[in-house]
Parts: structure tokens; sequence; C-alpha cells
């Protein structure tokens, strides 16, 4: 059996104020848990460590994103497992209980990730047909067996937002190890929204941004450059349309989203990183 201390919770915020307090107060507080707020937002670690006595709350000084901001925190956990669990999610009371279930008839596992997932390509575990053996799943909620990633490490650095979590277990497939979706474990993730609402127009041209910078990325990276160009040659086309559509209509706000997917592939392509930043005080 497994007990509290086998599992440190994992959870990557940026401007989650809004967020943040409910999916705490859904998880049970005999859990550590380690946040990684990517800002010098001294008042948020404060006004977090001061209400949850089990939360330690760690300022980056800057926004490190979703990849590099998690693996910074997993370089932290001492536990067998950790939880890598988004800011806009709502845990279910038996949430923790049914993945340390999971766990001890499927050891093997590298991840285990509850429902709310794309269907396709699952192969039904003879053990349970609850299970499910996976290529990928989503990253709002990923169990990891730490043990598992020695030789492989977690999210490529690179990779700002967008495709972290399919690259991950791409990596994790390629050395043939096991992926699991348990679908009755239930866990609700809100999506798109784990920032404050203040700010939801910079971060709109942040996702387009990084969408567009980390699918040519991803695609690069396994397939080659050449590959990489002829896939991402539709998206290119159109953004390229929007932006001139928004330009004659004036509608300047939507130019601006549109750009944003040009520019990303432009930074991509040309070899740049992941550089852009949402611009929030």
């Amino acid at each position: 059996m497994y007990n509290k201390n086998d599992l440190t919770i994992v959870i990557n915020t940026f401007n989650s104020d809004e967020k943040i307090y409910s999916c705490l107060d859904s998880i049970n507080q005999d859990y550590k848990i380690l946040i990684i707020e990517n800002s010098k937002n001294i008042k948020f670690k404060e006004n977090i460590e001061k209400k949850y006595s089990n939360v330690v709350c760690e300022l980056t000084g800057e926004n490190l994103g979703y990849a590099k901001g998690n693996n910074l925190g997993l370089s932290k956990v001492k536990s067998i497992f950790a939880l890598v669990l988004n800011p806009d999610t709502l845990m279910k009371k038996k949430s923790i209980d049914n993945f340390f279930n999971t766990a001890l008839k499927y050891d093997d596992f590298a991840i285990i990730a509850p429902a709310v997932q794309e269907k396709k390509d699952f192969k039904i575990s003879e053990k349970n047909n609850n299970v499910f053996e996976v290529e990928s799943v989503k990253g709002f909620a990923m169990f990891l067996n730490l043990d598992k990633f020695k030789d492989v490490g977690f999210f490529d650095d690179n990779f700002f937002i967008y495709f972290e979590e399919i690259d991950l277990c791409r990596r994790l497939k390629q050395l043939n190890k096991k992926i699991y979706l348990d679908s009755s474990i239930k866990i609700d993730h809100m999506g798109g929204s784990s920032h404050n609402q203040s700010i939801d127009f910079e971060m709109e041209l942040s996702r387009n941004w990084h969408w567009m910078w980390s699918t040519f990325y991803y695609h690069k990276k396994y397939s080659g450059f050449f590959y990489a160009v002829i896939k991402i040659s539709s998206k290119f086309f159109s953004a390229l349309t929007k932006v001139l559509f928004y330009s004659i209509l004036l509608n300047n706000n939507k130019k601006k989203i549109y750009f944003q997917r040009l520019s990303g592939l432009f930074n991509s392509i040309t070899g740049k990183k992941s550089w852009y930043r949402p611009n929030v005080s």
C-alpha cells in the first residue's frame, strides 16, 4: 500500500489567483503540494502558504512556461510519485485514492492519467476495462512514476506551451514505457483558463504565437525540417489570409492574433527559441 508521503503534487502557475484557491481546496491537505509560480509575486506566495500548511510556493522570478516550470518543480520532488496538475482543475473526493489503486495494479506504469481525454487509439487492458493503454495523454493531470523517467528526463524545456506532453509521451513510448488512462478517475478541467480573466487577450496572443512555434518545432524534431514545412503550410496560409482579411475589416485585435501565429512560425523556422512572453505586469 502507498501512503501520503509517496506523492507530491506539482502545480505550475502564472497569474492564477482566480483559479488556484478552488484547486487547492479540492485537494486533501494531507498531501504535500509544491507550487511553481512564474513571477516575483511575493504576496501570492505569502497568501498561499499562510492559508495552506501543506503548500510550499516557489517564485521563479520570470515566466518559465509549462515545460520548464514543471521541470523545476519535479527536480525538487523527493517522493516516488508526482502528480503534475494544472491550476484550473478540481479534484474529486477519491481522485488521489484511485490513482494509488491503479498504480498498485499497474506497477509498470510511467504515467497514469484521468478521464476527459481523446478516445482514439485506446487499448483496453485485460486487467480492468476502465484502464486503457494509450500513446499520449493530456497534460492537465499526470500521475508520474518518477523511477521511469531516469533515462528519459521530463519535459523538453524548448517548449513553452503546447506539445510538451505529447513530446514527453512519445519519448516514453520509444523506450516501451507504459502510459495508462483510467476512466474511473475523475478530475474537472476548465481548460485554457488557468490565468486571471484580466489578462485574457495577452494570453490569447501568447497562445497563438506558441501554438505555431511548438507545432513546427515538434514536427522538425521528429521528422525533419522539410516535413515540418509541409505539415505547417496550411496553417501558414490560413493565418496569412486572416491577417489580410481582418486588416480590411479594421479588426485590429483579430489581426494581432493571426499575426502572432505568423510571428511564432517565423521564429521557429529560423531556429529561434520560444522567447515570446505575455505582456502583463
